[in-house]
């Protein structure tokens, strides 16, 4: 059977982009979201040369009209939505005492609010359709691992509890919602750390595994979760982190 299509938020970025890319490879159409147009053309590229059709979508996640809007033409040109990826996420990096009130809300817009606005307005297109599979980002800072990212990491936990909540609410419409934590992976994301070789090396201490891994295994996992060997897999958290930490 036609597989349709693949909404993955953050797309631009290396997660992101070994997502789609690993999705093209599974058969399916992707809705390539990010607010970078230039990483969402290096999207576009690897999930065209997996096999897929990619549709381009520069979208801010801080508006809620727009990520409805981006559904809604997701479904137009896909020809539905089965699989919706939530993968996007800012973190800034200060103390917890030093973080103003705006920045905390504006991790929370991205991170979290556009999580519940973009798999309502996915689901309301999959209920219909029979069912789908959502996979919610999380991540292993969620353990309380790293400081001075408090406001990523309460959402980063609420991105857990949602994945729990709609398993339980959607599963009798037959969709499926997991999610991925995913440790310390070598992304621009590790910038915010001012000696990046030594928190290299802090990574393998703390890892079972003594090799950073690499997005291509992260995608794995959410094509797992996404894909027909899962159909009994709901409400459930994967942690992708080499060992780090064991849950």
């Amino acid at each position: 059977m036609a597989r349709s299509g693949a909404f993955v938020t953050g797309a631009g970025g290396a997660l992101g982009r070994a997502i789609a890319g690993r999705l093209a490879a599974d058969g399916l159409d992707v809705a390539v979201l990010d607010v970078d147009a230039a990483g969402i053309a290096g999207t576009v590229k690897v999930v065209e040369q997996a096999g897929g059709r990619a549709l381009p979508l520069t979208v801010d996640l801080r508006d809620a009209d727009a990520i409805e809007a981006a559904v809604a033409t997701t479904e137009k040109e896909l020809g539905g939505i089965e699989v919706l990826v939530n993968n996007a996420a800012v973190y800034p990096s200060r103390p917890f005492l030093d973080v103003p009130l705006t920045e905390y809300d504006d991790v929370v817009t991205v991170n979290q609010r556009a999580y519940w606005v973009a798999a309502q307005a996915a689901t309301r297109r999959m209920v219909p359709a029979g069912g789908g599979a959502i996979v919610n980002i999380a991540s292993l800072t969620m353990h309380g691992v790293l400081p001075d990212l408090a406001a990523y990491v309460s959402t980063k936990g609420a991105a857990l509890a949602l994945t729990r909540a709609l398993a339980r609410e959607l599963g009798p419409h037959g969709i499926r919602v997991n999610a991925v934590s995913p440790g310390a992976f070598p992304t621009a994301a590790e910038e915010i750390h001012a000696n990046p070789e030594a928190y290299n090396q802090y990574v393998l201490d703390q890892q079972a595994l003594k090799r950073r891994g690499t997005p291509e295994e992260l995608a794995a996992v959410v094509s797992f979760l996404t894909g027909p060997d899962s159909s009994f897999v709901t409400g459930q958290c994967v942690e992708v982190n080499g060992g780090w930490v064991m849950a």
